[in-house]
């Protein structure tokens, strides 16, 4: 029979672990496991960095009766579109035109004599560039267009304005998981110092996924955010010695 005074220790022994694990938990442990003498800790880290990249699509649309006069008025929409980026200092290689697009309205399987318009004709510039402040700037100064008369506006992704992009994601990549791997080591440290232990060798590490988000607060990069938010969240496990 076990004597009540060793069941009494074994109980204070047990409360003592199980209030420093409650302790641990609130400053980053994921789990403790005191049959393996393992500890699980999670490693977080976030920076906010730059894009490196803009798309920027300049759709411009028209409309008429005439063929003819639809090509030709959308033509000289493009050509004013490439002038105005040109004049911002864009070089060929940086803009992209897309061929013109004309549809008949009444030739369509579904269409009817009552459309007002005949004729719908769509084109598209596209920007590609690394230099992500001149296209930002260039897409805030877009006035003269409009007043020339270019009817701006389309569909599809960053029709709307540029899109930013990180292509550079490698560089910043690896300093972000060595900033959570000793977040997480640090962790580990001070909880195995609060339960009096040591901190042993690392047994298993997942670097968890690198999130992209808009630095404005969104949960997701949804392009228009010229600063990006990294976050990773890293999975540790140390022995315990």
């Amino acid at each position: 029979m076990t004597h009540p005074l060793t069941r009494l220790l074994a109980a204070a022994l047990v409360g003592a672990g199980v209030a420093v694990a409650g302790l641990a938990v609130s400053q980053g442990l994921e789990r403790f496991r005191l049959a393996d003498r393992s500890v699980t800790v999670k490693g977080l880290a976030e920076k906010n960095v730059e894009s490196d990249f803009a798309v920027w699509t300049l759709g411009f649309r028209r409309g008429g009766n005439a063929f003819d006069a639809v090509q030709k008025a959308l033509a000289g929409d493009r050509d004013a579109v490439v002038a105005f980026l040109k004049g911002r200092g864009f070089k060929d290689e940086e803009i992209e035109v897309r061929p013109l697009g004309v549809q008949d309205l009444f030739a369509r399987e579904y269409g009817s004599g009552n459309q007002p318009l005949r004729f719908n004709g769509t084109g598209q510039v596209i920007v590609k560039s690394p230099r992500v402040a001149e296209v930002q700037a260039a897409a805030l100064a877009v006035d003269p267009l409009i007043q020339a008369g270019v009817q701006l506006g389309g569909e599809g992704p960053g029709s709307g304005g540029p899109q930013f992009q990180l292509r550079g994601f490698n560089d910043v990549k690896a300093p972000l998981l060595a900033e959570a791997t000793r977040n997480a080591r640090e962790q580990a440290e001070k909880f195995a110092a609060e339960a009096g232990a040591q901190l042993g060798a690392l047994k298993s590490a997942n670097q968890g996924v690198i999130q992209i988000s808009g630095a404005a607060g969104s949960d997701y990069d949804d392009g228009s955010s010229r600063e990006k938010r990294l976050r990773v969240v890293s999975t540790f496990v140390y022995e315990l010695r």
